[in-house]
Order: C-alpha cells, then structure tokens, then sequence
C-alpha cells in the first residue's frame, strides 16, 4: 500500500517516501489513513490480509475499531518471527530491476545473467530501503514498537510460527492454524482476513 502511494504522487505517498528514504518507520496517522483508504475498496468486502501491519498498539486499536465499525470479525494474526540476522541476509541479497521493478535475490532468486533483469534485460540495483544500516534502524525500530501489539493479539486467533524455517513447513503451519477459521467462516475461503 505505501509503494501504491509512492508511485501513485500522491500527498501521502510523497510523504511516505521521504520517511522511507531517510529508514524510519511511516507514523501512524499515515498508516492508518492508507490502510482506512485501501480496506474501504469493494475487493475488502469479504477480507483482506495485511503484512506488516499493525505495527503499534495504536494501529491495533485503530484496525481493531476499523473492523468493529464494518462489521468484520477480528484478526487472525499468523505471526511469521524470523531472526534479526536472518532478515538481514535476506534483505540486503535483494535485486529490483530498474526497468520494470521485478525482484531478485541473490541467493534464492538469481538472475540468469548477473546483475540483469529476466525480464527486460535492465541493470538490476540495490533499493536504498535495502541497505544494511538502513534495515537495521528499521528493525530496531520495529522490534521497539511491535512486541505490545504481539501481547494485544495475543488470544485464540494468534499463531506464532519461526519464520526461518523451510517454506513447506511454514506454509503448512499457516494452513494448520487457518483451517478452523475456514470451516466456520471466520476467514473467507480466499485466505484474506
């Protein structure tokens, strides 16, 4: 949603990007005006999911009264927690295409031509937002502010799983915990919500 903004020029999103750029986290006014805007669309009717949000309790509470007001039921959170060194190395081995925005890594995503897009055949460049000092002020950042919202969401529709592990396992721990909420039409059987 905020590169939707971004790339849109709109107000928020000119105002998003200069908060990105500089590492920090976009305040909760934003957020929640952004999410507000995005979730308010007729493809939200039935659910949605979100990553990465929310990241504060204000923006828990805020989503909270959000889901209240439209008569959505609660969240079901699926707490992916993946180790600080780990979110590094993965983050700072991404690729993004200069020409038509497509992502690589490295490690897991190579391109067949090094430092080539696929795709387009563009340079492929490391995105300010992926740099090493500015993903650890992020994580600080987020670390600080999101273990009180993991406590308020902390009930029958919250699962932790270790996010280092192998996609298998975690896509079957993901479908293990959201099958209850599935038959009894807690999420919508699209997965969203």
């Amino acid at each position: 949603m905020l590169r939707g903004e971004i790339a849109a020029g709109t107000a928020l999103g000119l105002e998003t990007k200069s908060i990105i750029a500089s590492g920090g986290l976009v305040g909760d006014d934003i957020i929640n005006r952004i999410v507000r805007q995005r979730i308010g669309k007729p493809d939200c009717s039935d659910g949605f999911m979100l990553d990465g949000y929310p990241r504060t309790i204000q923006q828990a509470e805020f989503l909270d009264g959000e889901l209240a007001e439209r008569g959505q039921p609660e969240p079901v959170v699926v707490h992916l927690d993946v180790p600080t060194e780990v979110l590094v190395s993965r983050i700072v081995c991404r690729r993004q295409c200069q020409g038509c925005g497509a992502m690589f890594n490295i490690l897991s995503k190579r391109p067949h031509t090094p430092g080539r897009c696929d795709d387009c055949g563009e340079a492929l460049v490391v995105r300010y937002d992926d740099r090493e000092e500015v993903i650890r002020e992020r994580l600080r950042a987020y670390d600080a502010q999101t273990r009180p919202v993991l406590a308020h969401y902390y009930n029958g529709n919250y699962c932790h799983i270790p996010g280092d592990r192998s996609p298998m396992y975690i896509f079957e721990a993901i479908t293990s915990f959201l099958e209850p909420f599935v038959a009894t039409g807690a999420v919508s059987r699209n997965g969203r919500h």
